[in-house]
């Protein structure tokens, strides 16, 4: 069993390029009190919507089974996340929501890690058949992320605008573009 197996209990037996995480790193649950470091990677990220400092207290309470954390070996602290959702109409797909790694940590494959380590969660409890995410177009780093995530895991991309730039009552925004990830081979 790896480190990052004994950190996500009951994981099955799988291959340790699924589940190491950088040196001085390491995977966990998020908690509640986790949510104003959420809360600030997202918004130094300067690339994700920043939600409220509220929602991401609820989102380690109510989805922190879907949602993981990059810590921090030496003292703790949270250094990039992914929050998701199983869609309840669609109980084998994850919705992965928000990826955010704190700029010192980028390039050292970080949330490919957490990635690879959030499915690997969600799977033990569910069928998990496909991951989806909305990616706006320009946003580069996001699609390498999954592009790369489904060539290893073996699956197909499908691409379809979710939401137009119009449909957002705040304007400005750019259109949302679903990546659907499937099948899995988790």
């Amino acid at each position: 069993m790896t480190a990052a197996q004994a950190d996500l209990p009951n994981l099955p037996d799988l291959p340790a390029e699924f589940l190491e995480m950088p040196e001085g790193l390491r995977i966990d649950r998020p908690d509640v009190a986790d949510g104003a470091a959420l809360w600030r990677l997202a918004r130094d990220s300067r690339t994700l919507d920043l939600n409220s400092s509220y929602s991401y207290l609820l989102w380690c309470r109510d989805f922190a089974g879907t949602s993981v954390v990059a810590r921090d070996t030496e003292d703790g602290r949270p250094v990039g996340f992914i929050t998701g959702y199983i869609r309840p109409e669609r109980p084998d797909t994850l919705l992965v929501w928000q990826v955010a790694v704190d700029a010192a940590q980028r390039g050292r494959g970080v949330a490919a890690a957490l990635l690879d380590g959030l499915t690997l969660q969600v799977a033990r409890q569910h069928r998990l058949t496909t991951v989806e995410t909305t990616i706006t177009p320009g946003n580069t780093a996001s699609e390498r992320l999954f592009a790369s995530y489904a060539a290893r895991h073996g699956a197909g991309v499908e691409r379809d605008v979710l939401f137009e730039a119009g449909q957002f009552p705040d304007g400005g925004h750019e259109p949302e573009v679903l990546h659907r990830i499937g099948p899995l081979s988790v």
